[in-house]
């Protein structure tokens, strides 16, 4: 229930967007520059980005160092365990194309699932917290977020939407588009997100998706968007050192 939850997990389903980005430079220094941004939130990105678990974990202090959520894109479903034990607020998981995988995701993530039980981690403030408390407390906090980027999650949206737990999704529509193939061209694609958004509003669940600037979010505020995920810190940094190399060269 939407009262159960607390922190990033929360604002999720605030009236007010949210916005974050990608990391994947493995180090604590662009989580720092972003949280004194004001960014809301971060996702280290482990399936695309070198990170190990020593780096994710280093990074996931900088951002709760700084008061911003972490949330980390993990590789497979075995790696939810690892990351949250570590701290994060939330999970990103990847190709959830089913009810079935969906389920999965929620459980791994939730001590009321399958989530295996360790308090001696930054997550259980190193077995300083009451090991009851600290089960309730993760199961508030930590958000599970659902990526739409497979055909076949377009068939099977609202068994997915409706599975007990997921906090929210994200539609990635470069992976959707590539998935769908042929059918994505000629306007194929912006139709299936348009279907992944209005059935997620109908559904109550928060949709997130990936923007490049404040009129594109708008326009995908005003379809079914709640929050926003706009370019990485390498992005960041290409455009800037992009900008100032043609200034020199000018």
């Amino acid at each position: 229930m939407p009262g159960d939850r607390t922190g990033f997990r929360a604002r999720l389903r605030a009236p007010e967007p949210i916005l974050g980005t990608f990391l994947k430079i493995p180090s604590t220094q662009p989580a720092e520059i972003l949280a004194t941004l004001g960014f809301d939130f971060v996702v280290i990105d482990e399936e695309h980005a070198p990170f190990n678990p020593e780096t994710t974990d280093a990074i996931l202090l900088a951002c709760r160092a700084h008061g911003m959520a972490g949330l980390v894109r993990v590789r497979q479903p075995a790696d939810i365990l690892r990351v949250l034990d570590c701290g994060a607020d939330g999970v990103l998981v990847p190709h959830v194309a089913s009810p079935e995988a969906a389920r999965e995701a929620v459980a791994l993530a939730r001590y009321s699932g399958a989530r295996g039980l360790s308090p001696a981690t930054r997550a259980g403030a190193f077995g300083a917290t009451d090991v009851a408390q600290h089960m309730r407390r993760q199961d508030r906090r930590c958000a599970v977020i659902a990526m739409m980027e497979d055909r076949e999650c377009l068939d099977r949206l609202d068994a997915i939407l409706a599975t007990d737990g997921l906090d929210a999704i994200f539609i990635g529509r470069a992976d959707l588009a590539a998935s769908m193939g042929p059918a994505a061209a000629d306007g194929g694609i912006e139709r299936a997100v348009d279907l992944v958004l209005a059935s997620a509003r109908d559904a109550g669940m928060p949709a997130l998706v990936l923007s490049s600037n404040r009129s594109e979010a708008e326009e995908f505020r005003s379809r079914g968007a709640t929050g926003f995920l706009s370019m990485s810190d390498q992005g960041f940094l290409r455009e800037q050192a992009a900008r100032i190399r043609a200034i020199f060269s000018g």
